[in-house]
């Protein structure tokens, strides 16, 4: 049991440098192929109903989970091998190089005036509709998806890496993928997508806790980060998006929320830190810094809690008379 705790502590801190140095290839991310599969499993099953919906995330999710925990027994007795599992899991799983690089981009395009390429390296980064959006409008929509994908792309997997190891990590990143391709409220997937987002709220919830509480710890402003998420966090429709946007607004002393064209629909969301200024160009920069600094934190964290569990899980052992390996 002190091996295993070790070796996920291990593969953790390789998975995040790998993401740091390799970040996400552009062909062949077992995410895509997941994805893939997942079309190919809605194809099958699609019927507008909540239980179709449901059997569909089970599925995927289920089976991804699964075929996870098997992995991770076979290899149970090969603790190089297990290490070496647990860091090529958490590179895949993980997205905090790409969407720093992504959100750099549509920055970059902005600060020199080309809003034609920054609208259309937008979608990379969420679903709006960036024909709709200018300058302004587009620097808002980038640093509300670097604070929100923080949580989904970076907290939230090292949270259920820690609590669940190789299947934690994998069924994560397949419901957050699921809700992501069939959790939004368009007329086909308003009933079909429905257990996909719920189940994405639940499993995003201590990740996006957790993200809101390092945004305040790792912040410019600390005091506007926690008075920003004590005041607006619940008032965001997503109970994990409105945590994490509001303490990401406080520390960077923006305003966010607001009007927003999304998935074929107009959207008007609450403000969030009203009073300060709406985004600005170098405002992303400064999120994605924000960014990087709760990540790092976040992996410290998540593996400082787990060693800690191996700890008194021995104790709790030796104190029973059991042996450990």
């Amino acid at each position: 049991m002190r091996g295993e705790h070790a070796g996920y502590a291990c593969g953790a801190v390789l998975g995040y440098l790998g993401d740091l140095i390799a970040a996400d290839p552009r062909r062949g991310h077992p995410v895509a192929a997941f994805g893939r599969a997942a079309g190919a499993v809605e194809r099958r099953l699609w019927r507008d109903h909540r239980g179709h919906g449901t059997a569909h995330t089970l599925v995927c999710a289920g089976g991804a989970a699964v075929g996870a925990a098997l992995l991770e027994r076979a290899l149970r007795d090969r603790p190089g091998a297990r290490t070496a599992l647990t860091a090529a899991a958490v590179w895949a799983v993980l997205g905090g190089t790409s969407l720093g690089r992504e959100a750099r981009a549509v920055g970059g395009a902005l600060a020199v005036g080309d809003l034609d390429a920054a609208r259309e390296r937008l979608p990379h980064l969420c679903g709006r509709d960036p024909q709709s959006l200018d300058g302004p409008q587009m620097a808002r929509a980038v640093v509300e998806s670097v604070a929100e994908n923080t949580s989904d792309a970076v907290v939230g997997a090292l949270v259920w890496g820690a609590l669940g190891g190789v299947p934690g990590l994998v069924a994560f990143r397949a419901v957050n993928t699921l809700d992501a391709m069939v959790g939004h409220k368009s007329p086909r997937y308003r009933r079909f997508g429905w257990a996909a987002a719920r189940l994405d709220d639940v499993a995003g919830w201590p990740g996006a806790r957790l993200t809101a509480a390092l945004a305040v710890l790792a912040g410019p402003d600390r005091r506007g980060a926690l008075r920003a998420w004590r005041a607006d966090g619940g008032a965001h429709p997503s109970p994990n998006a409105g945590p994490v946007e509001a303490s990401f607004a406080g520390a960077l002393g923006v305003r966010l929320g607001g009007t927003l064209a999304y998935g074929g629909r107009v959207e008007h969301r609450p403000v969030l830190n009203g009073g300060a200024h709406p985004p600005q160009v170098p405002d992303i920069e400064r999120a994605v810094r924000l960014s990087r600094r709760v990540g790092l934190l976040a992996l410290g964290v998540t593996v400082a809690g787990r060693l800690a569990a191996g700890t008194v899980w021995r104790r709790s052992l030796r104190g029973s008379g059991r042996r450990t390996r």
